[in-house]
Parts: C-alpha cells; sequence; structure tokens
C-alpha cells in the first residue's frame, strides 16, 4: 500500500467515447491516453491516481461519497451531468478534499446551455479548454492544492 496522498479521477458519460467522438470537439486521443497523462503527472508530483469512468450518476456520486477521508483530491470531468447533477454537486460539496473540475473543451465556449456549470461552485478551480494537456493542468492543480 503505497504511501502517498490518492487522487480520484473521474470521468462522467460517454466519455468512454473519447477518439472517436466528435474528435473536431475532443481530439482523437482515447480516454485512455488522458488517464495516461493523468497518472504521469500525478506520479510526476509524488501522488497516485485512482480512475474510475461512468456513464451511470449514482455510480459517480458513490465513488466521491467514497472518496471523503481517503483521497487528497478529486479531479472531475463530469461530461454532461456538468451541467444539471445536483447530485454530484451535493457528494462534491461534502468531500474533505479539493475538488479540480475538467473538461476537454471549454464549456462557456460552446452552446448557451453548457455555460451553466452545477459543479463550478464546489470546485477549487477548473480546468477547461485544454485539449488532453487539460489532463496534466489538472492534476498539477491538484498537486498545488494538496500542498497548500
Amino acid at each position: 500500500m503505497s504511501s502517498r496522498p490518492l487522487v480520484l479521477l473521474l470521468s462522467g458519460p460517454n466519455l468512454n467515447l473519447l477518439g472517436t467522438r466528435q474528435p473536431e470537439i475532443y481530439g482523437t486521443e482515447t480516454l485512455d491516453d488522458h488517464v495516461t497523462t493523468a497518472r504521469v503527472a500525478a506520479d510526476a508530483a509524488g501522488l497516485d491516481l485512482e480512475h474510475l469512468q461512468s456513464n451511470h450518476e449514482g455510480v459517480l456520486v458513490d465513488e466521491i461519497q467514497g472518496a471523503r477521508g481517503r483521497c487528497a483530491a478529486v479531479v472531475i470531468n463530469p461530461g454532461a451531468f456538468t451541467h444539471y447533477s445536483w447530485a454530484i454537486h451535493d457528494a462534491l460539496a461534502a468531500l474533505d478534499c479539493p475538488v479540480v473540475e475538467l473538461h476537454l473543451s471549454d464549456p462557456k465556449q460552446r452552446e448557451e446551455w453548457r455555460h451553466l456549470s452545477v459543479v463550478e461552485p464546489v470546485a477549487a478551480a477548473t480546468v477547461a479548454g485544454l485539449g488532453g494537456d487539460g489532463y496534466r493542468v489538472a492534476v498539477e492543480t491538484a498537486a498545488g492544492l494538496i500542498a497548500g
């Protein structure tokens, strides 16, 4: 068992389709590619990283609740749940560690319905619009927040 702080990386609905889903918006890298980028960044920062992707809101809520007292930070790309999942908002609000919201594209530069994030009010930081490099930046941001 590692003694390094743990970052939980969560990926919401449809992110399992990255690489083939709207590559003109989300790029051609797969979710596995992005998770690898996040793991490298975590390792460089002296952190361990766990990842879970789910298309199911309740699974993500359960995972967030399970992070309480266990994780040093949570990085979450909530996908479409960004815009309406008050259940995810409430679970994140109950955490005792920093939250970093992550998006490949910049939702505020897209369709108007994407401009609202119910995650943003409970996140210590948001990383958006950096494509796959956002995974590195989000983990580095989490590392900075952990360090204080």
